[in-house]
């Protein structure tokens, strides 16, 4: 089908090579850390999950409401938060919702009732909720077009291995000193953050005045017509189907691998920590991969959407590992059903090429919070199946043919790519020495 042809200006201007070369790559890593802190903050419920769930005396279907608590607030805040990323400062806009979601968690440790619960989950969810729009805008800013499949895929990997940290080393924390003492380190010990970053941030992450694009409509007054972009619509449908697989793997995996698989909670942790780093690894990897056959001349609408139904058709492989009777086989299968994570680097560059360069941060917020909208049904809806049957295949086959589903939004929804690789991604970001 046609797509009519984006027009829009080219992004700023470049950085200097020397901050260029001395200093992205920091940033990037420091991503990658707050990324890691982010998912190692929401690994902790569900793998303490067993233990809250017996204090409390939870039924499954209330265990899903509150795994599904973060998204209320996680999934709303990504329109704002996309909106802030592109017009504030995210040197202090980033460091302040981190501080916000770090004391979130801290404080959980101190939640004695479900209701105590929820809320902190739901202000946990309005700090992170900065990660992927305001990682993506930065990546925006510091990389080309045909350099940012392996930043994001890097910046982004941080989370898949935040979550297989949070498999391996919560059940030992849990164990030793509880699910209260566990919460409390995990969330107040990662305000260590905000030094490094401060510091490798220092004067403005944000574009300058001079490069600044002319005032523009309210943010109300350009809603109703941004989601009648063909690209952004595919996209977030898209990103949707993505999301309720992967947060189908984030919220129930470990109480599967105890419940269904009889693991112990350490088991548990250990076997939950392969699939997550696979899924991790994969991210830099698929991104790496088209990056490079991109600059060799391969066309790069096929060449990215082609690796996101490669890592797609992988996740079928979630359907047999809830049937077989093998426990051993069933991760073996999860661990293979983790390639999908091929696919997310390129996603997140399949957004830039679309969006303007001023409205990455605001497109990556829908992206987001479609994508957010799948983490709140995903937990609701397998804690209702499994509830109804017993088993949690019914749940793992609605993902996996759910991210199946999410490949018709990719081909024909969302038009070709087009980065404006003429113009190689001119940059304006002031971060001062």
């Amino acid at each position: 089908m046609a797509v009519a042809a984006r027009q829009f200006e080219p992004s700023p201007a470049p950085l200097s090579a020397a901050v260029l070369d001395s200093r992205r790559w920091l940033i990037v890593g420091l991503l990658f850390v707050a990324s890691m802190i982010n998912y190692l903050d929401r690994a902790t419920l569900s793998v303490a999950l067993p233990l809250i769930g017996h204090d409390l005396s939870l039924a499954p279907k209330f265990e899903g409401v509150l795994l599904s608590a973060f998204f209320w607030s996680y999934a709303p805040m990504q329109i704002p938060i996309g909106w802030a990323a592109d017009w504030l400062d995210l040197r202090w806009l980033y460091a302040a919702t981190f501080a916000l979601w770090s004391l979130a968690q801290g404080l959980t440790g101190f939640a004695g009732s479900l209701g105590a619960l929820i809320f902190f989950r739901i202000l946990l969810g309005v700090g992170e909720s900065i990660y992927l729009p305001g990682g993506t805008k930065i990546v925006n800013r510091l990389f080309s077009p045909a350099e940012r499949g392996l930043p994001c895929g890097v910046f982004d990997f941080g989370t898949r291995i935040g979550f297989a940290l949070g498999t391996l080393t919560i059940p030992w924390l849990l164990v030793r000193s509880g699910w209260h003492v566990t919460f409390r380190l995990i969330g107040f010990l990662a305000l260590l953050w905000l030094i490094p970053w401060l510091l490798a941030t220092r004067g403005r992450l944000s574009q300058s005045r001079r490069s600044a694009s002319p005032p523009r409509p309210a943010l109300r007054n350009r809603l109703l017509p941004l989601l009648r972009n063909r690209d952004l619509v595919g996209i977030c449908l898209g990103f949707f189907c993505f999301d309720y697989y992967w947060y189908l793997l984030v919220t129930w995996l470990p109480n599967y691998l105890v419940a269904a698989r009889h693991f112990t909670i350490l088991g548990a942790g250990l076997y939950a920590t392969l699939p997550f780093l696979v899924f991790g690894a994969s991210e830099p990897v698929g991104g790496w991969i088209v990056d490079q056959l991109v600059r060799r001349g391969w066309d790069e609408t096929r060449t990215r959407k082609g690796m996101v139904t490669i890592a797609f058709l992988t996740g079928l492989l979630l359907i047999p590992a809830s049937r077989v009777q093998s426990p051993m086989t069933a991760v073996a299968l999860l661990v293979g059903a983790s390639l999908v994570g091929l696919a997310t680097g390129n996603l997140l560059v399949i957004l830039q090429c679309c969006a303007p360069p001023e409205d990455v941060g605001l497109w990556t917020g829908f992206e987001n919070f479609f994508g957010n909208v799948g983490g709140i049904l995903a937990p609701l809806v397998t804690g209702v199946l499994i509830s109804r049957t017993g088993s949690y295949a019914p749940g793992f086959a609605l993902a996996a043919i759910t991210l199946l589903t999410g490949l018709l939004s990719y081909w024909f929804i969302v038009g070709d790519l087009r980065p404006l690789s003429a113009h190689a991604a001119r940059i304006d970001v002031s971060v001062s020495e």
